[in-house]
């Protein structure tokens, strides 16, 4: 092409690189998506994290019945949640499709269905909050029923993002692995 100082070659003005600057549209995607799954796996993490410390705080009462209560039967196999989440990040450095897929299934068995459970194991109590106004747990003087609930809700959404996300990464991988075999 042209030195710096130099005369340029012949029939180029010097803008023809800029087809070889454009980085390939599913890398992009992947990047994109990693960034977006990691800020998911984080805000599992808290959340992971604000239930483990309940359950520690329930089970070895360290504060008082009324204030914190025992957890509730979905929340324990809940605890297994952080699997999925540590699958998907090791899938990432090496675009590891066999790791993210068993990320995505597992997902669904340790963090979708104890969550599904719990909205159905705390549902009575929840009908009986909002019929009758009685609570019987409590967290820090909110009844539990409703704070638990609030948790599965943006669990749920976590996760489901979670999965979304995961399996538009899992579609760019294979369009890049596709190219490649192409070549």
């Amino acid at each position: 092409m042209a030195s710096r100082g130099g005369p340029r070659a012949a029939g180029t003005d010097g803008s023809d690189f800029q087809h070889r600057e454009r980085v390939a549209s599913h890398y992009q995607m992947s990047v994109t998506l990693k960034s977006e799954i990691k800020k998911l796996i984080y805000a599992h993490v808290v959340i992971w994290l604000l239930l483990l410390a309940q359950m520690v705080v329930g089970h070895l009462k360290l504060l008082p019945h009324d204030q914190v209560a025992m957890p509730y039967q979905w929340e324990y196999p809940y605890l297994l949640s952080i699997l999925p989440s540590l699958l998907g990040l090791l899938s990432f450095p090496r675009n590891n499709i066999s790791y993210l897929v068993l990320s995505m299934i597992s997902t669904g068995l340790f963090s979708m269905a104890p969550l599904i459970y719990g909205a159905m194991e705390m549902f009575p109590m929840a009908q009986q909050l909002y019929r009758h106004g009685k609570a019987y747990r409590f967290i820090f003087g909110f009844s539990a029923v409703s704070v638990m609930y609030l948790v599965v809700v943006v669990a749920a959404q976590v996760h489901g993002w979670q999965l979304y996300y995961s399996k538009k990464l899992l579609d760019s991988w294979f369009t890049s692995t596709q190219e490649k075999k192409k070549k």
